[in-house]
């Protein structure tokens, strides 16, 4: 009776002993899911970086810009040395503010009577349809 159990520690010893081998074999899950990792959440952020550096360094005066807090204005001064920028949120308001705060940048404001007009008709002529359309639905 003793016999049977140590033939049965010693099969578990073989045992244990053909499972603790070095298998490369095991370590090929853990470089793909490393590799989906890097491709899915590593590359795309560091690209967004990129972009995010491409666009403050490119800040100009007149630029309308959104921060980051949701504050839109437009770029009035830019301090290189300090890597700040002064928006103006409202007439005669400037605010300074850190260059990566800038979260989104829009065109250049344009102060051309031409477009200014160009806008005003297209404004009045949808107010007109507007108007038209509840009048219409009165009667």
């Amino acid at each position: 009776m003793i016999q049977f159990f140590i033939s049965d520690a010693l099969a578990q010893g073989a045992e244990s002993a053909t499972q603790s081998q070095f298998s490369p074999a095991s370590f090929v899950p853990l470089i793909l899911i490393f590799v989906i990792f890097y491709f899915l959440i590593i590359r795309p952020q560091t690209k967004k970086i990129k972009e995010h550096e491409k666009m403050v360094s490119g800040l100009k005066i007149g630029n309308k810009v959104i921060t980051s807090s949701g504050i839109v204005g437009i770029v009035r001064e830019i301090h290189e040395k300090e890597n700040q920028v002064g928006v103006e949120i409202a007439e005669g308001v400037v605010v300074t503010m850190l260059k990566n705060n800038v979260s989104e940048v829009e065109k250049p404001v344009n102060h051309d009577k031409k477009s200014s007009k160009h806008s005003d008709k297209n404004s009045e002529k949808h107010s007109e349809k507007k108007s038209d359309k509840k009048h219409s639905k009165k009667h």
